[in-house]
């Protein structure tokens, strides 16, 4: 007989796991990525009705054999139409070895966390030392959790927060200024403050670009996280032209990143792409150069990221009782 599953809520994940648990999985999942220990195919995309839903799934050898799968939906109008998030789903995760199921927990804190968590790793390698502007493109909730793994990265003085609405980033502006303790501005137009900006991060659901060459200083880094579906994209071509770029898997990103974009419209090639996030974390292919370089870092989310967070809770799940513990397989016919 299997042994029972773990279900854990998002309450639970929150009190499980804290942002530098988030930054060493997604490291981890990097490092094992380029050990041979880890894998993972493209992401499957189904078309739902004012949204899309995403399945990954990953591999990983830590001290046993894992894999997880998550499915998520994207639904950018929930907020506005249902007083719903707009991403929703669950994380199953699963022993390699046998296919039991061990664990089945909330996707919501996992992918806004782990993604945030990306953005921090590669600042980490790819920021400027001293970066001290930050400007975030989109003010929900990924935009929370960008900010505050990025300030654990760099000694942040000034931060400027755009929405689509402005309502919504004056909101954020002074939520993030409390929770901080960093001045952080609302602006209305990108354009005004980007060119002052050290640090950018976009989490927008935009299918056109936000960003362009003109808008952005040297010594830049941005990292672009919004483009997770082949529909969307925040960085114009001329920019990713202009810059020295950085993914985090280049198959996927050139199904589905601002990548695709810039391939499409013919200013990169799959060669022009200076490393992924796994030869920066391994040291297989230098970080940052020069102090003039700007850096584009494409992050479309891969599950090598879930399934590395997912070992870690399920681990603290086991350690500490937390969770509800069910067995899907008791009945037997």
């Amino acid at each position: 007989m299997s042994a029972p599953a773990v279900i854990l809520t998002r309450c639970d994940l929150v009190s499980l796991m804290a942002r530098a648990d988030y930054l060493a999985a997604v490291e981890e999942a990097f490092r094992a990525d380029k050990e041979g220990r880890a894998g993972a195919p493209l992401p499957m995309h189904v078309d739902g009705e004012g949204g899309i839903f995403h399945a990954k799934g990953a591999f990983l050898k830590a001290d046993r054999a894992f894999v997880a799968v998550k499915l998520n939906g994207n639904f950018p109008g929930n907020p506005a139409r249902h007083d719903l998030p707009t991403i929703q789903g669950a994380v199953l995760l699963c022993d390699a070895s046998n296919g039991a199921l061990l664990a089945i927990m909330d996707s919501i804190e996992i992918t806004l966390r782990r993604t945030a968590a990306a953005s921090a790793l590669a600042a980490r390698h790819l920021a400027k030392k001293d970066a001290a502007t930050l400007l975030v493109c989109g003010c929900g909730e990924q935009a929370r959790v960008q900010v505050e793994a990025l300030s654990d990265m760099r000694a942040l003085r000034q931060a400027f927060a755009y929405d689509i609405d402005p309502a919504r980033a004056k909101s954020f502006a002074r939520e993030m200024q409390a929770a901080l303790e960093v001045r952080v501005d609302a602006v209305e137009k990108i354009t005004d403050v980007a060119p002052a900006c050290d640090v950018i991060v976009t989490c927008t659901t935009a299918s056109a670009p936000i960003l362009h060459r003109e808008d952005i200083r040297p010594g830049a880094f941005i990292a672009a996280v919004g483009a997770d579906s082949p529909y969307k994209n925040e960085i114009a071509p001329d920019l990713m032209a202009a810059s020295k770029v950085v993914v985090d898997v280049r198959a996927q990103c050139a199904e589905m990143g601002d990548l695709r974009v810039a391939l499409a419209a013919g200013v990169l090639t799959m060669d022009d792409v200076h490393a992924d996030l796994g030869e920066i974390v391994t040291g297989a292919a230098p970080g940052r150069c020069a102090p003039d370089d700007i850096i584009v870092f494409d992050s479309t989310g891969t599950a090598l990221q879930d399934v590395a967070s997912a070992v870690v809770a399920y681990d603290r799940a086991c350690e500490t009782g937390a969770g509800v513990r069910v067995d899907l397989g008791s009945a037997r016919h």
